[in-house]
């Protein structure tokens, strides 16, 4: 028998491992929540037939396209990228803050020295309170059109999405295919003066589906079951092109872009430009069927884009193989009042759990023009011997032989100057057509310098010196909030009494619209160089880009971190 003595023991004994269980509960949630995830990036070339055609592509792990990479919020990731091609090589984690490791951000001469045919890195990084979907891609030449994939970056094990739990969730990519070698397209474009060919094709996962010249070549099917709900994370991949997508005969419930969670609404047409992600919930309502998806081009300019249209099929279960697909109604090319109607549409959650932290008082108000210009070239093959350039403010960017961030953070004398102009030197009718004294840009490595903490609003306001068009530009290192959007001239006096400043969409990524100007705030909190640049690949490559360097601010904790050991050097 026990003595009084011994019961009490046990008594306290059982109070004690009640109390550790309930310890134990309470801790290992925050102990598990966040992991390091290792992934290995091996650049390789591959055989791969698209359109009928056989070639060899630019791929990651021998995939067309790559690797989706897999984590959640707060999680480390260890990503080792070995190049084994003949090319240079960076990968950038497109909409990935990189707070205070810029050295994993990925642009080429920006942030890093590419990496070496034969050399590898490790891009070492932390998600640091993000959740959504992103993208990788190649942040060099144009060899994203095949080096890119999906960042699915799913929210702690005990954070539910604020929208009801779908039944699965599906990536679905979309892209543009060359027949010829994407560098090749452009160093003749770069050595003619002329425009890039337009691609042959566009793609839904790596398929354009039937092709009138390639009867035999099929599409990707998404098969579903009925009456479920499905997410799909929708990811802009393609190099020059806006895309509109749909599904025939299904509404789609708009709950996310660019990692960023909106309030949700239905459409049945969304937009997205180069680099843009969305997220939408689809219900599988009908008992069975055939439905077309379609990604097609929105073309608001007199550019020149690849018109086809890339075509899945979403096939319920149980569907006979013989079922007629039910075709999309793919809106109209220059269909801009449903991509008004889609952009407007878009605000931010704004919740307890995920306010929207606008920026409400302005340290740096600028005025960036985007747009195109022409400057003299003598080996160009066209009669007037100019070249089509990009710019901001009339500056050119002149990418740099030593990486922007290296510069910064060893203070490298002349490789840049901190002098990039706030506003245009000469006010303009920004969007009005043929300007001849406004063609002209000057080049240079000019940077923007921000202080650590401090605010800033940019105005990009689309030009119109060769024709408007629509520029989606995106910007490392930060979210930002579109705090409004006009058409013709930016009013700095009666356009900001029309901002909103409570609910404003927040993205990485933003199309400014052709023959207007979208204005952007964001709080400088991430020391580093960030690039700011169109999205669309012909338009980077002829310059239509800058960049902001933001000092360190005060102790360790708001300073840059100094550069990993297997830093590619130049």
């Amino acid at each position: 028998m026990h003595t009084q003595r011994e019961r009490e023991r046990e008594r306290e004994m059982a109070a004690w491992l009640r109390f550790l269980l309930l310890l134990i509960t309470i801790l290992l949630p925050r102990v598990v929540e966040s992991e390091v995830r290792q992934y290995k990036f091996n650049v390789v070339m591959r055989n791969t037939t698209k359109l009928c055609s056989s070639k060899q592509v630019v791929s990651v792990n021998g995939r067309f396209p790559g690797p989706n990479i897999y984590a959640r919020e707060d999680d480390t990731l260890l990503i080792k990228v070995v190049n084994h091609v003949s090319y240079n090589m960076t990968i950038h984690w497109h909409g990935i803050r990189q707070v205070r490791t810029g050295w994993a951000d990925g642009p080429a001469y920006i942030t890093q020295c590419p990496i070496k045919p034969g050399e590898s890195y490790v891009y070492n990084f932390t998600l640091s309170g993000q959740r959504g979907t992103l993208l990788w891609h190649a942040h060099i030449l144009w060899l994203r059109a095949t080096i890119h994939g999906a960042i699915i970056i799913l929210p702690k094990p005990s954070i539910p999405y604020p929208f009801p739990k779908p039944y699965k969730e599906k990536v679905l990519l979309l892209g543009e295919w060359w027949k010829s070698d994407v560098e090749a397209v452009i160093d003749e474009a770069m050595t003619s003066g002329r425009p890039p060919n337009v691609s042959d094709a566009h793609t839904i996962n790596g398929h354009p589906g039937p092709m009138t010249n390639c009867l035999g070549h099929g599409g990707y099917n998404l098969v579903v079951m009925p009456g479920k709900t499905y997410l799909l994370r929708i990811i802009n991949a393609a190099l020059n092109t806006e895309l509109f997508f749909k599904i025939a005969g299904h509404q789609l419930t708009v709950v996310e872009v660019d990692a960023a969670y909106v309030k949700p609404f239905h459409t049945n047409t969304i937009l997205l430009a180069p680099g843009q992600t969305t997220n939408v919930l689809v219900t599988t309502d009908h008992l069975t069927g055939r439905y077309q998806i379609t990604a097609s081009p929105y073309k608001n300019s007199r550019a020149n884009v690849d018109n086809t249209t890339a075509t899945a099929t979403m096939i319920y279960a149980g569907t006979p193989a013989s079922a007629a697909t039910v075709l999309a109604d793919r809106p109209a090319q220059n269909a801009t009042p449903i991509a008004t109607s889609f952009t407007q549409s878009l605000r931010g959650l704004n919740s307890a759990a995920y306010p929207s932290k606008v920026p409400l008082q302005i340290d740096h108000s600028l005025l960036f023009t985007i747009g195109l210009g022409v400057e003299d070239c003598r080996t160009c093959a066209n009669i007037f011997r100019l070249r089509t350039v990009g710019n901001i403010n009339n500056v050119t960017f002149v990418m740099p032989e030593i990486a922007l961030l290296n510069a910064h953070f060893f203070k490298i004398g002349g490789v840049f100057t901190d002098d990039f102009p706030g506003k245009p030197a000469e006010p303009y009718d920004y969007t009005g057509e043929k300007q001849p004294e406004n063609l002209r840009t000057m080049k240079g490595t000019r940077l923007y310098r921000l202080a650590y903490d401090s605010t800033v609003q940019v105005v990009l306001q689309g030009t119109g010196m060769i024709f408007p068009e629509s520029h989606p530009i995106h910007l490392h290192g930060f979210n930002f909030f579109a705090v409004g959007k006009g058409l013709g001239n930016f009013d700095p006096e009666k356009d900001p009494n029309k901002f909103n400043l409570v609910d404003p969409v927040e993205r990485n990524t933003i199309a400014v619209p052709s023959g207007g100007w979208v204005a952007i705030r964001f709080k400088a909190d991430n020391p580093g160089v960030w690039f700011l640049h169109c999205h669309l690949e012909v338009h980077t490559s002829w310059g239509l880009k800058m960049a902001f360097v933001v000092d360190n601010g005060k102790g360790p904790n708001e300073s840059l971190l100094p550069p990993p050991k297997d830093l590619p050097k130049c």
